[in-house]
């Protein structure tokens, strides 16, 4: 596998609002912490869905309006906070399907719970503030880096939502732009729609999902490799990071008797042939936009490169301690006790954190992939 000149830009903005995200989730959950209640929700739960909500009851249907979002993908996400406590579909106990998006009509009301309402208080205080310590720790890059990513939201021409959409293998359809374009908008917005607007441009060209592309079958090669080293390698958490129907044309599975148990994973001929056309669309891609966006693409790419080699995201990637990520344990989302796979994912967050703080720029997921499990964070 012959490595890639350089990142694609994709790369690039996924990993810096990956490390804003982090920093922002563990402080969240500090601060929920506080008021006694148990949360990992995630920052594009609140941009995508919970926002909607902050000033009182909307229908199912009315929320998929504003979001935007498909409504069946937006039931799956009700169905998730139902289960976790945050929102209530129903009042008077629990439906059929519950905790899914099985059943849900349109029509419904969606109502916060006490937790919904905690955490829809302290996202609109916290985003703010961590854009104002970005702006601090990083001065005028931090400016440069706001100025150009707005430089190139203004133009674009679909109406975005303002959080990475959590779907993995088919990004949804956007309708054509028709609210006017915001100044002054968070830092994890533009760094969000930027790498959408990406992503689009680049399912529009490649039969293989960026998601897939950037993250499992950039790390892999015709060299078999332990399939529990790909969490590492990808930067992604161990659900995310697993094999699936999805990875199925482009890697081979297989075991080898003198390596030992488990199973390896390489490339199949189709991985190979998608892991070179992922390097040549992103940078085809990378070449229109100096066209389409001028000197904005060329210096967000100048300013992300710089960011990620900086010590001071590595400080903001430390998580606050008492929360999961520091290894702090507390009940998986919707549950009280502590069980198992609560531990693990424990134990997967501080792995995941400390390989974060000591090598950002190596170790951080070239696409954001949103586990549920985390609340829908990285």
């Amino acid at each position: 596998m012959r490595p890639a000149p350089h990142k694609p830009l994709s790369a690039l903005l996924s990993q810096i609002l990956v490390a804003y995200t982090v920093e922002l989730d563990s402080e969240f959950e500090r601060r929920m912490l506080e008021t006694h209640s148990v949360a990992r929700l995630s920052l594009v739960i609140w941009l995508n869905l919970l926002q909607f909500l902050a000033d009182g009851p909307v229908s199912v249907r009315t929320l998929a309006s504003r979001a935007p979002a498909a409504e069946e993908q937006g039931k799956a996400l009700l169905g998730c906070l139902e289960r976790w406590g945050f929102i209530l579909l129903q009042p008077g106990g629990e439906r059929a399907g519950f905790g899914s998006g099985q059943g849900i009509r349109g029509d419904w009301p969606v109502r916060l719970t006490a937790s919904g309402e905690t955490a829809t208080r302290i996202w609109p205080e916290l985003i703010p503030q961590i854009d104002a310590r970005w702006s601090k720790r990083f001065g005028d890059d931090a400016t440069r880096l706001h100025r150009s990513l707005e430089a190139i939201e203004h133009q674009i021409d679909l109406e975005l939502p303002q959080g990475l959409p959590s779907a993995t293998l088919q990004l949804p359809r956007f309708a054509p732009r028709k609210s006017a374009a915001e100044d002054g908008l968070p830092l994890p917005v533009l760094l969000s729609r930027v790498l959408l607007a990406f992503a689009l441009d680049f399912e529009g060209e490649s039969r293989t999902p960026i998601s897939l592309c950037a993250n499992m079958i950039r790390v892999l090669s015709d060299e078999p490799i332990p399939e529990a080293e790909i969490p590492e390698r990808t930067g992604c958490s161990a659900e995310t990071a697993g094999i699936g129907w999805q990875h199925k044309p482009y890697i081979i599975v297989e075991r080898d008797p003198a390596r030992g148990r488990g199973k390896f994973v390489r490339l199949s001929e189709a991985g190979i042939k998608a892991q070179r056309e992922y390097h040549s669309i992103a940078r085809d891609i990378e070449e229109k936009w100096k066209e389409r966006f001028r000197a904005a693409t060329k210096e967000i790419r100048e300013l992300l490169t710089t960011l990620l080699k900086r010590s001071e995201l590595s400080e903001g990637l430390k998580p606050p301690s008492g929360t999961t990520r520091a290894g702090a344990q507390t009940p998986a989302l919707g549950r009280f006790a502590i069980g198992p796979a609560a531990r693990q994912r424990k134990r997967d967050l501080v792995i995941q954190t400390e390989a974060f703080v000591r090598d950002p720029a190596g170790t951080l997921p070239h696409y954001p992939l949103w586990d549920m499990n985390r609340g829908f964070g990285p």
